[in-house]
């Protein structure tokens, strides 16, 4: 195999590819992965869109995780699955480690993120992810 065909990317990912489910549809598997944190970006529901959008904005965190070891073709797909105005563009994040703080908040994200995959009826994905993140900033 040529280079090309194995170079290995790590992937942040904030939205439906949260969930393993969705990842083991398109790979075919799911790849090793991290819980991370995008420093100075927010996220934003999107009217009329079921998929939450990510905008720099000082001072705000997004959480997601990291797929590790993605393949050029692997990539080819996550590119292909996002919508026409979707952009991949290089950022850093911060790992976490599962034991920290930022799991139980992880965790309740993502359950809401199912349980809206499961109520197509019920308000859009991203509406969730915005009310979760009001609520964060209520507490701080």
């Amino acid at each position: 195999m040529g280079e090309a065909a194995v170079a290995a990317h790590n992937v942040f990912v904030y939205g439906s590819l949260l969930s393993d489910d969705v990842v083991r549809v398109l790979l075919n598997r799911v790849p090793p992965s991290s819980a991370a944190l995008l420093n100075h970006f927010r996220r934003f529901s999107i009217k009329g869109r079921v998929y939450p959008a990510i905008l720099p904005v000082q001072n705000r965190d997004v959480s997601g995780r990291v797929l590790i070891g993605i393949s050029d073709p692997e990539l080819y797909i996550l590119d292909e699955f996002e919508d026409v105005e979707y952009q991949r563009t290089r950022v850093e994040v911060s790992l976490l480690e599962w034991k920290q703080v930022h799991k139980e908040s992880f965790i309740k994200m993502t359950m809401g993120f199912m349980e809206e995959l499961e109520l197509p009826e019920s308000k859009p994905i991203g509406a969730t992810y915005e009310s979760f993140y009001q609520q964060d900033d209520a507490e701080k």
